[in-house]
């Protein structure tokens, strides 16, 4: 017989609600059915509160039927409409965590985000009206954070990701916007939040790096731009991206103009002539024109500390550091052959330089000492005549006669037969 069990209820950690027994589980739907038809014609005739009250009814006492789920649901519908945001979203919240297998469980994750999104905007929609109303940012915040928690993979978690980080840009809070942004890209690239919010990452660095002179800001617009354009080719704000991407170039240039100057005054070409390639590298064409004005009066007073500063095509910045490794007392010289060629990358062979092909013959079969055929299935070396001879005696061919067995006319005693005679009683 099937006995009723405890169960948690719902999900608070107490033990206040029973699990029915199948044969009570059938009459209690029975009940419930009954009483839910009643609650649903009570709310069609306008009688909103005494249909709410049903609802609630059937919630408590039925708890783990069918129409309890659907009671719950309707109950938080109510509340939506009449209610408090927060009641409404808790309500909702309640129906989520006691009955997730309900066919309602997607539709009230809408309704929530659609409560978090009108308290993002500060504006609740009542019948055709909009209705003022106020709610503090990390109330919001939490709403978004729930419905996240509830489905993390549901189409509504990247849209609620999204709207955290707008209202952490709303706030001003640079780093938690950014963060908040990273998350979108991170956790849903497939989404189409993931494109706008790798732009807006470049987008809030770039006016952070206008507003100081972190030089980290310009560094990390730029990387997000250069992400967005590479992974949206065609996205909306392509040319937008690119329109930053120059802002930042410039201003990254004008940053390098300004620390070449300082190197300048205090007599540093080398330093100079670096920061100056590199505003050749990003700048506009004025900073470009004054970088090259200020490069070829450094060489011409200075070649020899413009020279130390190149690098290839382009910039050398391992030429100081190669010409003190040889004035130091414990350079002892270049590595081997053998060590640097171990010490390089591997790569891949573009042609049939050092390529050796497998021989097709076979090479001799190593030799047993003193024979003229190869020892079939020898895998021991040839020795040498001028080898010394092996300590070990070699064993004859299985041809000659064996060394280990005596000679006819061997000297050794013979001994006497076994008697077969019976000893004397």
């Amino acid at each position: 017989m099937t006995t009723a069990s405890s169960a948690l209820w719902p999900f608070s950690g107490k033990k206040d609600k029973v699990v029915p027994v199948n044969s009570e589980r059938e009459s209690q739907e029975l009940a419930a059915s009954a009483m839910l038809a009643q609650a649903r014609q009570a709310e069609n005739a306008g009688r909103v509160g005494k249909a709410q009250g049903l609802y609630q009814t059937i919630v408590k006492r039925y708890a783990f039927t069918p129409s309890a789920a659907e009671a719950s649901f309707q109950n938080a519908l109510i509340i939506r409409q009449n209610g408090k945001m927060d009641d409404a979203f808790d309500a909702f919240q309640t129906f989520i965590l006691s009955y997730r297998d309900s066919p309602h469980f997607s539709d009230a994750i809408e309704k929530q985000y659609e409560i978090a999104e009108e308290a993002k905007g500060g504006k609740k929609q009542r019948g055709m009206l909009l209705i003022s109303m106020k709610m503090n940012s990390s109330e919001v915040i939490k709403f978004y954070e729930k419905i996240i928690k509830n489905a993390p993979f549901g189409k509504f978690a990247p849209l609620a990701q999204f709207s955290i980080a707008e209202i952490q840009q709303d706030l001003k809070e640079k780093d938690k916007a950014v963060e908040a942004y990273n998350k979108v890209v991170e956790n849903y690239p497939n989404s189409s939040q993931a494109a706008e919010a790798q732009f807006r990452i470049g987008s809030i660095s770039n006016i952070a790096a206008q507003r100081s002179e972190d030089a980290s800001n310009l560094l990390a617009a730029r990387d997000a731009l250069r992400t967005y354009i590479a992974t949206n080719p065609a996205g909306e704000r392509k040319q937008e991206t690119e329109m930053i991407l120059n802002q930042v170039n410039t201003a990254e240039a004008n940053q390098s103009l300004n620390v070449a100057k300082y190197y300048q005054r205090v007599g540093k070409t080398p330093a100079a002539a670096i920061y100056l390639n590199e505003a050749l590298k990003f700048g506009s064409p004025e900073v470009s024109a004054e970088a090259r004005t200020m490069l070829a009066e450094l060489a011409a007073a200075d070649p020899e500390g413009v020279s130390n500063a190149k690098k290839g095509p382009g910039q050398d910045y391992t030429a100081l550091t190669a010409g003190n490794l040889k004035t130091r007392d414990d350079y002892v010289g270049p590595l081997a052959p053998e060590l640097a060629r171990l010490s390089q990358k591997p790569r891949m062979r573009t042609g049939d330089e050092g390529f050796v092909p497998i021989p097709l013959q076979e090479p001799t079969l190593p030799l047993r000492p003193g024979a003229a055929a190869p020892g079939a299935g020898s895998l021991l070396p040839p020795v040498l005549d001028t080898e010394k001879p092996a300590l070990l005696p070699v064993p004859p061919s299985p041809s000659a006669p064996s060394m280990l067995q005596p000679s006819p006319s061997s000297t050794l005693p013979v001994p006497p037969a076994p008697s077969t005679s019976k000893p004397a009683s």
